[in-house]
Order: structure tokens, then sequence, then C-alpha cells
């Protein structure tokens, strides 16, 4: 259970928060960093540490991407499928990824090594079709970088065509 394991660092998120629902978040993380996922038990107990119900735990799970519900491979490939990554390419891109995969969204390869899922936005709606791979970001991605990527992460466990996250470059001779 979390509330026994994890004592001092629920009693530490809470110690940050006026309003006690307001901890939901980052409990919800605590949680699926113990599990890589976040179970119905943990739903349950972190709705009675917040004293709210666990439909309203539910809600926020399923409302929020960064959360799973069930186990996810090694590698979480996540595809935007936002209306400007679609306008790109997003459709052609999950194509590639289930054809080189052999799965389908939310599913997890044999393997366990990669789970694909279709998002709704991630933020980087200029440099599409882009995926978001665990906390990395691969964005202009055409046929021969999915399948560069996969093969990197295949043999590496990384690579060196993530992005980002995009941020913006500093304008050249700009001060700090």
């Amino acid at each position: 259970m979390l509330r026994e394991k994890y004592k001092d660092e629920i009693e530490q998120i809470l110690s940050r928060y006026p309003v006690r629902r307001s901890a939901l978040l980052p409990l919800l993380w605590l949680a699926q960093t113990e599990e890589e996922y976040v179970t119905e038990a943990a739903m349950k107990e972190i709705a009675g540490i917040l004293r709210i119900t666990p439909p309203q735990v539910y809600e926020v799970v399923t409302f929020y991407t960064m959360f799973n519900l069930r186990p996810v491979g090694k590698f979480h490939i996540q595809v935007c499928k936002s209306l400007m990554c679609g306008l790109v390419g997003s459709d052609v891109l999950l194509g590639w990824l289930q054809a080189r995969l052999g799965i389908s969204p939310g599913q997890t390869t044999p393997d366990r090594l990669f789970t694909l899922s279709t998002v709704e936005c991630l933020a980087s709606c200029g440099t599409g079709p882009m995926m978001q791979i665990n906390d990395e970001y691969y964005e202009r991605v055409t046929e021969e970088r999915v399948d560069r990527i996969l093969a990197d992460l295949k043999r590496d466990g990384t690579s060196p065509l993530k992005s980002g996250p995009f941020i913006l470059p500093q304008l050249a001779g700009s001060e700090k």
C-alpha cells in the first residue's frame, strides 16, 4: 500500500497544498511510479487520503494521458492525433508504427518492449507529425526516421533522433 511505503513522501506532498484535493496529481504520479501504472487499489487509497470519492480520482486518471490504467511496455509510444498533426500525416505515422510493431493502439508487443497509444495533443503543432516515446519528443517523423528510432531503441534504449519537447531556439545575439 502507498500509505505504508511512502508515508513521508505523502505527508510532504500533502503539506504543499492548502486544499487537500490539490495533491491529487502528485499522489497519482507517485502511485504510477510504484507500479508503472495506476492500479484500482491505488485510486481507492488516494481517494481515502484526499477524502474524495474513487470516481473523482478515476476522472482525473482518465483525463490525463500521462497516467496509465494498465502496464505499458518499456517504450510507450504516443502518437499525436490533433488536427494539426493529422493535417501533416499522423495517420500515416500511426500506420507505419502499426506495421512495424504488429500492434494497434492500446496494445503492447509480446516482448513488452513497445506500447502504442494515440493522444489528442502533445503541444508540438509546428513540428508534426510527431510522437512522444516515454518522456522524449520525436518531431517531423518520416517512415525512415520511424525505422531508425525503433532500431535505436531496441539496440541502445535511446535514439539520437529525439528532439525535445520542442523549445524555441534562442535568437542569435539576444541577451539573457
